[in-house]
């Protein structure tokens, strides 16, 4: 496959996961920011791989292989950043572009030794689940931090929104994975939370609890 087939792929398996349903020709075009038209360009070419199921006008899903080869690079994306924030010391907001690029390394053996060098994640950096050299997932129970009640308490495990500027603000209020969040009150006006992260207090906008994930305790 090509850069440009995977990249597809990915973007579809992550839509799929977020949308569950077929997807549309337009929300592949949103997220990757380019026309309808060369979507359905790329999903025939697709098709003609047996990688999706593409009718047009009704939405395309990946196919056994597609799926597989789309947990594949998703595989070695959250793989590639677990060892550039554990190894290398990047920070977290600055490895998914990196990885970006060396998703699509194409060794089979070198991603499945990075896999024993990290001693086999089962998440990435940002608390998403890593498929292993089957394609296996381990998943977690967790929700929104929006969607706890007053004094409920969990884990932190997982961000929604990866994008630089999200992290860079977690990272200014020390919320991390693994952090203990609980809700101290919840504002009804503007669903704003009041919490402590770990030994800190502080409050929190809505827009910010939404897209945070967490594990009750």
């Amino acid at each position: 496959m090509t850069f440009s087939e995977e990249n597809y792929l990915k973007t579809i398996y992550h839509l799929t996961n977020l949308l569950d349903s077929e997807i549309s020709t337009n929300a592949i075009a949103e997220r990757m920011e380019t026309k309808a038209s060369s979507v359905t360009d790329m999903l025939k070419k697709l098709a003609e791989k047996n990688l999706v199921h593409y009718k047009k006008y009704q939405g395309v899903s990946l196919t056994e292989e597609g799926l597989h080869s789309a947990k594949m690079i998703v595989r070695k994306h959250r793989l590639w950043e677990v060892f550039l924030v554990e190894k290398l010391n990047f920070p977290w907001d600055e490895v998914h572009d990196i990885a970006e690029q060396l998703e699509h390394i194409k060794s089979e053996k070198l991603i499945n030794k990075l896999d024993e060098f990290l001693n086999f994640p089962t998440e990435d950096p940002h608390g998403d689940p890593i498929p292993n050299a089957h394609g296996q997932i381990v998943k977690i129970e967790k929700q929104l931090l929006s969607d706890l009640a007053e004094k409920q308490m969990g884990i932190c495990v997982g961000v929604k929104d990866t994008s630089s500027e999200f992290l860079k603000y977690l990272d200014k209020q020390e919320i991390a994975l693994g952090s203990k969040i609980e809700v101290f009150s919840k504002e009804s006006f503007d669903l704003s939370l009041k919490i402590k992260v770990d030994s800190k207090e502080l409050t929190i906008s809505n827009k910010i609890a939404a897209n945070l994930f967490v594990k009750i305790i």
